[in-house]
């Protein structure tokens, strides 16, 4: 699922690339992916591009005098940019499900790699129509986070401090990746509750939620869009690696179960040697 950071690189890149520039055409190959019916994308034909931005985990295109298409990346959304001299793509690439042509020739395309259609494009004249958007707490990637922010999302809260994490409502932009690499670092158990945390680890556990993501923006900027979900996978020290060697103790990355999904952690320094539990059919190699 694209996280803040990685969603951050592509509205960076994508203000870059096609602000300025006059939408010719808009292709909804998708209907599902229609979240405003009402409005749908192609009512953007002949508008330009006036910004790129991100709230959360979602990319903001802003169109025009005051509109803004809202895209809701979802568990496997994504976007990539055609050229009219670009190469062709792989076979095993997703196909469109929305295409944005440009007057320069260039294409904007929305993906979906998923077994079922997660993203969703809303077309409204802020941001905060779009309910997703509205819920949100405050974003560790701002300059303006606080401890004050972070303390009201976590203190007193009887809920596992790895779901606090995720929780867009309490702190935008992370989720299941990013929670375990915060996790490891300020070296917590993912399953204890927020409430049990003290003063101290307080400060060590927004340390490392503020600092994880701020490195994590800071490398993924200037990657090629079509790069940015490797270069993520790639520079992750726990997620996604359970069997491997943890790369500060040495001792094996352990899969859990979580939520509906499996997570990461490191047993000596995350849990101390407990191993937590493992759904039943899923293995931990």
């Amino acid at each position: 699922m694209p996280e803040s950071p990685e969603v951050q690189a592509l509205a960076e890149a994508l203000d870059e690339r096609f602000t300025g520039r006059e939408i010719r055409d808009v292709d909804v190959i998708e209907f599902r992916t229609t979240k405003t019916r009402t409005r749908p994308p192609t009512a953007l034909v002949g508008e330009r591009v006036t910004g790129a931005t991100r709230h959360g985990k979602h990319l903001d295109l802003a169109v025009g005098a005051s509109q803004h298409l809202v895209v809701s990346l979802g568990r496997h959304g994504w976007a990539r940019v055609r050229e009219v001299d670009g190469a062709a793509l792989p076979e095993d690439a997703p196909p469109a499900l929305v295409a944005l042509t440009f007057d320069d020739g260039g294409v904007l395309e929305f993906t979906d790699a998923g077994g079922w259609v997660s993203i969703g494009l809303s077309v409204v004249d802020d941001p905060a129509e779009v309910p997703a958007v509205a819920k949100l707490g405050p974003d560790p990637a701002d300059p303006d986070f606080s401890r004050a922010d972070f303390d009201r999302a976590v203190v007193g809260r009887r809920k596992q401090v790895k779901a606090v994490l995720q929780e867009q409502e309490s702190l935008a932009g992370i989720g299941n990746a990013y929670s375990d690499e915060i996790l490891h670092t300020a070296k917590f158990s993912p399953v204890v509750h927020a409430a049990a945390l003290t003063e101290a680890e307080r400060d060590r556990l927004f340390e490392a939620t503020t600092g994880v993501i701020a490195d994590a923006i800071a490398a993924r900027r200037g990657i090629p869009i079509d790069q940015l979900k490797a270069a993520k996978v790639a520079a992750m020290r726990v997620h996604g690696r359970a069997g491997e060697p943890c790369p500060v103790c040495g001792d094996t990355i352990r899969d859990f179960s979580f939520a509906s999904t499996i997570a990461q952690y490191c047993p000596t320094d995350q849990t101390h040697g407990e191993l937590l539990p493992l759904r039943e059919g899923s293995t931990a190699e």
